[in-house]
């Protein structure tokens, strides 16, 4: 019913996108990754990966994204954040969302400090809050990528693997 190369045509584009969009803020990336790989099972159940495979790959994406979503909290956090620049990340983040690439990184640094010096902290200690915040972006996008790096290869062992041994 699906023609083999079409699909595997389309699950590499989405595996590519996953693993580009790892290192640009705006494309999902290990969610592409794993709907890729979703895509095959569904098209080839019986040739495609395994189900406890799939469903791993299922659990890496979930992680990934947590992990990617608090990556700025935590390192904000880490260079002394209290609540209030944290709050800051966070909304700082979903507004600096419309405003692409740029507005991912300064978003969440400037709500660091907004909110730090709105809670009676110093600019400079504010300022330290708000480069923890963009170093910990950084972090989570070099997480996202190695997630999505792990999850392709994990597709591309299990499918190999199974096409040669001819496992069910």
């Amino acid at each position: 019913m699906w023609d083999h190369a079409l699909v595997l045509s389309l699950v590499t584009l989405l595996m590519l996108a996953g693993v580009l969009g790892s290192l640009i803020p705006i494309l999902p990336s290990t969610p592409l990754v794993f709907l890729g790989a979703l895509t095959h099972w569904l098209c080839f159940p019986h040739e495609s990966i395994s189900l406890p495979v799939l469903v791993t790959l299922g659990i890496m994406m979930l992680i990934s994204l947590g992990l990617d979503f608090f990556a700025g909290v935590i390192g904000a956090k880490k260079l002394g954040a209290s609540w209030r620049g944290m709050v800051g990340v966070i909304l700082g983040g979903l507004a600096g969302f419309f405003f692409g690439l740029p507005g991912l990184l300064v978003g969440p640094f400037a709500g660091a400090i907004l909110f730090e010096t709105i809670g009676g902290s110093s600019f400079q200690s504010a300022t330290k809050a708000g480069l923890g915040a963009v170093l910990g972006i950084l972090a989570g996008a070099i997480g996202r990528f190695a997630f999505a790096v792990a999850m392709s290869g994990m597709f591309l062992i299990n499918l190999v693997y199974r096409q040669f041994s001819g496992s069910p």
